[in-house]
C-alpha cells in the first residue's frame, strides 16, 4: 500500500537516513525500532507528508487513508469529550453532502452513456463505500465504546476537553484516529499516557483491527502482542525482519555475527590482493595480472559493519544506608481535591528492602499518594516516614523539577555537595552526556535526554528509598533494560509507579492496586496480578447463575440460527461452580502464605529452617498451578453460563 523509496535525510552534515526503502503491505503489523535519535519519529513525519526528505519519495495510492498519532500535538478546545471524538466523522459528513449533490445532479442529467455521467456514478459508489467502511450509522455508539475502552466514564463525555490533562487529551486523539478506521495507522508511542488496563484494551483493539499498523513503542510486551514484523533503524539504514520484537532481537544477533564474519573474510581478501599488487607492481611479467587485480579491487563493494549504535549507558545506584524496618506507613489517610476524596482511609506499610509497584487506572491516586509520601501535598490522617529514611524521587512531570534555563552540567553541579562534585562529569558521562552535550540547556533536551538527566540526579547521594513515577516513558528499550538491571541490583526500598508490564516483570514482588479511592495489596509479580484481575472481573459468574433458568428458557425460544450455550445438568453445574470457588480460596490462601514468607525474608532475620527456601519456591509453583487451574475452570463455566 505504501512504498518508501530510497529515502535519505541529513542534519548538520550527519546522515540520519541513507537510502532507506521498504513497503507497507495490507494488514502489516510493523514495529519501528532503534535507539533514541535514530530517526523513527522523523520517518513517520515523512510518511505523512509533514516533512520532506533530502532525496527519495513516499508513494501512497490516492484511495489509502493514513491515520497518524504523533508524540506531541496541540489539542483542540471548546468541545466536550464526545463531541471532539465525533469530529472523526467530519470526512463522512462531507461525503454525505457530496453524495447529496451528485444525486441531485444525476436527477437532471440525461447523458447516461457519457464518460462524465459514468464518472459521477463511480464517484458516488466510492463515497458510499467510504460511508460503509466508516460505520457512520453507529458513530456515537462506536465513539462511546472506544472512549470507555481508553478509560473515560459516561460522566466524562459531557465535560469539556480542556478540563483534562494532556495525557487524557492524547486518549481523545487516539479515539478519533481509531474511529476513522484508516487503511494505515502510524502510531508514535501510543502507550505513553495509558494505564495498564487501557493498554490491554488498545492492544486487543489493534489486534482485531483490519488496518495496517506501523508503530513506535518502547513497551516490549505491547510490541510483541501486536507486531509480526520489525524494521530497525540503525546507523542510517533500515533492516527488515519478518518477526515480532523479541524474535527480532535474536535474529539481530545472528545478522551481526554473519555481517562481521563476511567483513573479516572480505578484509582478508582485500589485504591479500593489496599485498600481491604491492609485491609484483614493478615486474613487467606480472603487469597484466597486477592491472587485473587492481580493477578487481576497485569493483569490490566494501562491507560495512553495522556496529551496535547503542551507547554504553551503564550505572549502579549507590549502596543504600540502613533504614528502620518500617520505611513508610499510613493510617486512615485521606486526600481530597475540592472536597472530593481521591484517596480514602488508606492503610499502607512498606518495609525495608521491599520492591513494590503502584498499579491501577489513571486518576485513581497513585501519583497523589507518591506526593503525599514526599510531603508535597496536605492530607488528613497519619503518614510516617521511618527512621533514617532518605528519599530519592523521580517525578513523572520532569519539567517541574528541571530548570529549563540551566545547562546539563549546572543541573547536577548546583546541587552536588562534597566529593561528589568532582564526579559530576563522570556521572553525566554514564548517562550519555559527553563533550559539548553537558553545555546544552535543559530546554532543548528531548524527552529521553531529560529522563536520563533526572535519573543522573539520583546518583549524587545514596538513598535508601527510591520513589520512581513512570520513569520509562521516554526511555528507549536499551536504556530501560539498563535501568531495570540497576533497580534489580539496588539494595534499598523501591516504590515504582509504572504501566510498563515488561519493565515491572521480575522487578517487583508486590503490587498495590488503586481503585475507587482504596488500595488493595497483591503478592507476586505483575503477570500474577493481571491473571488475578481477570479472575475478579469474572466473578459475575455467580450472579449470572441466578438468572440461568430464565436465560435458558429465552434461548430455547430464539431462532435456531443463533449460537447457544452448551447444556448441562444443575448438579453438574453446581459441582463446577464449587470447584471454581475452592480454587479461588486456594489461591487466596497461597497468596497469604507467600506474603508471610516474603515478610520473613524482608525482616533480615536469620532463618534456621533448611526447608524454608524450598517451601517458599514450592508455594510460588503451587500458586502458578492454581492460577492455571482457575483459568481452565473459568473457561469451562463460560460454556454453560
Amino acid at each position: 500500500m505504501i512504498s518508501v523509496n530510497n529515502i535519505s535525510v541529513s542534519f548538520t552534515g550527519k546522515d540520519l537516513f541513507k537510502g532507506i526503502s521498504f513497503v507497507i503491505n495490507k494488514k502489516d503489523r510493523i514495529g519501528l525500532t532503534g535507539k533514541n535519535g535514530a530517526g523513527k519519529s522523523t520517518l513517520l513525519k515523512i510518511m505523512t507528508g509533514q516533512q520532506e526528505p533530502d532525496s527519495g519519495n513516499i508513494s501512497i495510492p490516492p484511495n489509502i487513508e493514513v491515520g497518524y498519532l504523533p508524540q506531541q500535538m496541540i489539542y483542540p478546545e471548546g468541545k466536550t469529550v464526545l463531541q471532539e471524538a465525533l469530529t472523526a466523522f467530519e470526512k463522512t459528513n462531507s461525503a454525505k453532502a457530496e453524495i447529496k449533490r451528485i444525486t441531485k445532479e444525476l436527477e437532471t442529467r440525461t447523458d447516461y452513456e457519457s464518460a462524465a455521467y459514468t464518472k459521477l456514478i463511480e464517484e458516488m459508489t466510492h463515497l458510499g463505500e467510504l460511508l460503509d467502511m466508516a460505520g457512520e450509522a453507529s458513530a456515537e455508539a462506536d465513539a462511546e465504546k472506544i472512549l470507555k475502552g481508553l478509560g473515560f466514564t459516561q460522566n466524562d463525555f459531557t465535560r469539556l476537553t480542556q478540563e483534562f490533562s494532556g495525557g487524557w487529551r492524547m486518549r481523545i486523539e487516539i479515539a478519533k484516529i481509531l474511529l476513522r478506521r484508516p487503511n494505515v495507522l502510524l502510531l508514535d508511542e501510543p502507550t505513553n499516557h495509558l494505564d495498564i488496563e487501557s493498554i490491554q484494551w488498545l492492544e486487543d483493539f489493534l489486534i482485531a483491527s483490519s488496518s495496517a499498523i506501523v508503530m513506535i513503542s518502547h513497551d516490549r510486551a505491547f510490541l510483541d502482542g501486536i507486531t509480526r514484523r520489525t524494521i530497525e533503524i540503525s546507523a542510517g539504514k533500515a533492516y527488515d525482519y519478518k518477526a515480532s520484537y523479541t524474535k527480532y532481537k535474536e535474529l539481530r544477533v545472528e545478522r551481526r555475527q554473519q555481517q562481521r564474519a563476511a567483513y573479516l573474510n572480505q578484509r582478508k581478501m582485500i589485504e591479500d590482493t593489496e599485498a600481491f599488487i604491492a609485491r609484483f607492481r614493478y615486474q613487467a611479467s606480472k603487469a597484466a595480472i597486477v592491472q587485473s587485480r587492481i580493477k578487481q579491487l576497485a569493483k569490490v563493494e566494501r562491507i560495512e559493519i553495522d556496529e551496535d549504535d547503542f551507547s554504553n549507558l551503564s550505572f549502579r545506584f549507590p549502596p543504600a544506608p540502613r533504614s528502620g524496618t518500617i520505611v513508610a506507613e499510613t493510617k486512615s489517610l485521606t486526600k481530597r481535591y475540592d472536597a472530593e476524596p481521591i484517596l480514602e482511609d488508606i492503610y499502607l506499610v512498606i518495609e525495608r528492602g521491599e520492591k513494590v509497584a503502584f498499579a491501577g487506572k489513571n486518576g485513581q491516586g497513585k501519583t497523589t499518594l507518591v506526593r503525599v509520601l514526599m510531603n508535597d501535598l496536605p492530607y488528613h490522617g497519619k503518614m510516617i516516614i521511618g527512621h533514617n529514611v532518605k528519599i530519592g524521587y523521580y517525578a513523572q512531570n520532569q519539567d517541574r523539577f528541571l530548570d529549563p534555563n540551566k545547562t546539563v552540567f549546572e543541573t547536577l553541579d548546583d546541587i552536588a555537595v562534597g566529593d561528589v562534585r568532582k564526579r559530576v562529569r563522570d556521572i553525566l558521562g554514564q548517562f550519555l552526556f559527553r563533550g559539548e552535550d553537558i553545555d546544552k540547556k535543559v530546554m532543548v533536551l528531548s524527552g529521553g535526554e531529560r529522563a536520563r538527566l533526572a535519573l543522573a540526579k539520583l546518583m549524587l547521594e545514596p538513598y535508601n528509598l527510591l520513589i520512581l513515577d513512570e520513569p520509562t516513558n521516554h526511555l528507549d528499550m536499551h536504556s530501560k533494560d539498563i535501568l531495570k538491571q540497576a533497580l534489580q541490583n539496588y539494595d534499598g526500598t523501591l516504590i515504582l509507579v509504572s504501566h510498563d508490564r515488561d519493565f515491572l516483570q521480575g522487578l517487583v514482588g508486590k503490587i498495590y492496586e488503586f481503585d475507587n479511592r482504596k488500595i488493595k495489596q497483591h503478592s507476586g509479580d505483575i503477570e500474577l496480578f493481571l491473571k488475578k484481575k481477570k479472575l475478579e472481573n469474572l466473578k459475575m459468574i455467580e450472579k449470572k447463575d441466578k438468572s440461568l433458568n430464565i436465560s435458558n428458557k429465552q434461548k430455547v425460544k430464539k431462532s435456531n440460527t443463533l449460537i447457544q450455550k452448551e447444556s448441562i445438568s444443575k448438579n453438574e453445574l453446581r459441582k463446577l461452580q464449587n470447584k471454581f470457588k475452592k480454587t479461588e480460596a486456594q489461591i487466596e490462601g497461597l497468596e497469604q502464605k507467600i506474603a508471610n514468607a516474603e515478610k520473613t525474608l524482608s525482616s533480615g532475620e536469620i532463618i534456621d529452617d533448611n526447608n524454608f527456601y524450598s517451601d517458599f519456591e514450592q508455594l510460588k509453583s503451587d500458586l502458578e498451578t492454581a492460577m492455571e487451574n482457575w483459568e481452565l475452570q473459568s473457561e469451562a463455566l463460560e460454556k454453560y453460563i
